[in-house]
């Protein structure tokens, strides 16, 4: 079983900064990628950012430029950076991992909605 623990996000003014992160426990033995949806009220969930194991990232293109995802391998730990925020980019910011496990099965777990990371950006 892999546990998807995030923190950050909050209320920030347009132009604004957030960071979020996101920390991945349990049955791993490595991970292949990590990266973040979002998902604002009545809209489809939209993704944001993924990032391999290899370094290689992948944008919206709503956010490129002004977001930037890292890992902490170390930590099994991927973070969102959010600068020059828009009232758009307001939603609940769900955390995914793709992970292998050490029987070598892949796992593909993202966070559910109801424990997704809420982020407000006010005009």
């Amino acid at each position: 079983q892999v546990q998807l623990v995030e923190s950050g996000g909050g209320l920030v003014q347009a132009g604004g900064s957030l960071r979020l992160s996101c920390a991945a426990s349990g049955n791993i033995f490595s991970i292949n990628a990590m990266g973040w949806y979002r998902q604002a009220p009545g809209k489809q969930r939209e993704l944001v950012a993924t990032v391999t194991n290899s370094g290689k990232t992948n944008y919206a293109d709503s956010v490129r430029g002004r977001f930037t995802i890292s890992t902490d391998n170390a930590k099994n730990t991927v973070y969102l950076q959010m600068n020059s925020l828009k009232p758009e980019d307001t939603a609940v910011y769900l955390c995914n991992a793709e992970i292998l496990t050490p029987d070598s099965i892949v796992v593909v777990t993202t966070t559910p909605l109801g424990q997704g990371t809420q982020v407000t950006v006010s005009s």
